[in-house]
């Protein structure tokens, strides 16, 4: 079997989720294991983090256009 070099920009990532979930369980005492979402409110959810991406992007692209 073929090995692969490690990546360090996915170990980065892998290490923020993990950072990120356990601050979550802290905050809200809950994983995204739960059932009492309805898939219109995980929709929903998913779509505000969207959003909040969308307007983040739009502040880094009018950043870069000034320069």
């Amino acid at each position: 079997m073929k090995q692969f070099k490690r990546d360090i920009h996915i170990e980065a990532v892998r290490q923020k989720m993990l950072e990120r979930s356990q601050r979550g369980l802290i905050k809200y005492g809950v994983s995204l294991e739960r059932d009492d979402l309805s898939t219109l409110d995980w929709l929903r959810h998913a779509q505000e983090v969207a959003m909040d991406l969308a307007g983040y992007l739009q502040v880094l692209i009018d950043m870069e256009e000034a320069k």
